[in-house]
Formats: C-alpha cells, sequence, structure tokens
C-alpha cells in the first residue's frame, strides 16, 4: 500500500536529506550568487551532511569553480559529507559547479538537464604601435586563450572523473552545446542518481 504523499517509484525514503537542502542557489551564476552561498553556508549547520542544491542557465565559470574549491576544501579539511543536487537546469558555470563533488555525491530531480560546452570569449584585438608591440599584445591574447582552455579541460575532467564518460567525449561534444537528460546522466554514471 503506497502513502498517498508519494509515488510509487520516488526514491525519497533512500535520499531523506535532499528533501531539505542547506544551500539553495538559483539563477546567474554570478558574484550575487557567491555572496548567497557564503551566507547560507555560514547559517547551515556546522556538523552532519551538507546538501547544496542549484538551478542555473549559467555564467561565470570562475564564480562556479570559486564555490567548487571552497567546498572541496570544507570536503578535505573538515571530512564533511557534501551532496550535490540539480534541479531543473544544470547549465554551463552550473556544470562547472558539479563538478567540484564526487559522482557519487551528485543528484538531479526529474527532468532536470546538464548542459556542458566550451568556454566563451569575445574579444577585439586592437594594434597600435611599434611592431614589436603587437607581436607581444598577440602572444598575450594567445597565452590567454590557451590558460583558459587548460583551465576548461582541467574542469571537463573533474566532472567525468569516476563516470563512464570519457575526457574526449566531452570534449568532442561541448563545442555543440551537449544536453544530458537526468536519467541519462545517471545512467552514464554522470551523477548518483535521479530523485
Amino acid at each position: 500500500m503506497n502513502d498517498e504523499t508519494t509515488a510509487p517509484d520516488s526514491k525519497a525514503s533512500q535520499y531523506p536529506l535532499l528533501a531539505n537542502p542547506h544551500v539553495h542557489l538559483s539563477g546567474p551564476v554570478d558574484q550575487a550568487m557567491y555572496q548567497s552561498f557564503r551566507e547560507q553556508l555560514g547559517n547551515a549547520p556546522d556538523e552532519g551532511t551538507l546538501v547544496v542544491a542549484i538551478s542555473t542557465l549559467g555564467g561565470d565559470p570562475e564564480v562556479a569553480r570559486l564555490m567548487g574549491d571552497e567546498v572541496r576544501l570544507m570536503r578535505d579539511y573538515t571530512g564533511r559529507e557534501t551532496l550535490f543536487l540539480g534541479k531543473v537546469a544544470v547549465y554551463s558555470a552550473g556544470a562547472t559547479f558539479m563538478a567540484a563533488f564526487p559522482v557519487e555525491k551528485r543528484f538531479l530531480t526529474k527532468g532536470t538537464r546538464i548542459m556542458i560546452h566550451e568556454r566563451l570569449i569575445t574579444k577585439t584585438v586592437n594594434l597600435s604601435g611599434p611592431l614589436r608591440s603587437c607581436v607581444d599584445t598577440l602572444k598575450a591574447n594567445l597565452h590567454e586563450i590557451e590558460h583558459s582552455i587548460r583551465i576548461e579541460e582541467e574542469g571537463f575532467r573533474d566532472l567525468v572523473a569516476g563516470s563512464k564518460i570519457a575526457f574526449e567525449k566531452v570534449r568532442e561534444r561541448a563545442p555543440e552545446n551537449w544536453y544530458i537528460e537526468a536519467d541519462e546522466a545517471r545512467d552514464l554514471e554522470l551523477v548518483l542518481d535521479v530523485i
């Protein structure tokens, strides 16, 4: 006999902590989200499992990396279990943030989609002045792009570590905005489960 409030295929009883995340993040990944993240983290209990939920269409990948690094440091220095819960949309910088959690600590709600893409740049390079300084300007811009690619690839490797997805597959699919549905993410072991 099923409880009227719980669907027959519900996994709520398996993961009761996910019902009440300690940190709720939604909207663009930016400095305002980071501030909210820090405040909510400060108000969360000091002990026990910490659940962080996010829904985002993306934003600043460096802010996502910063939030992820804070989660990693907490986990590494306190041994505290941290769980990721993606809701509705985990796009772009949201996937970057998700990469900070091991695959066995990641969950998605039904119908959620992950979107992975390459970092974007929009830049105009103006050359003016002595030729040697123009070469330096071009080299500096090339170095910025090369370094950004290395950071992007580090993130892709972290995202798929422990899953059935090869790094090369992410690199191949990322230029076309790779959308992964929740059930597919579970089947690829990119997340532990879908709730």
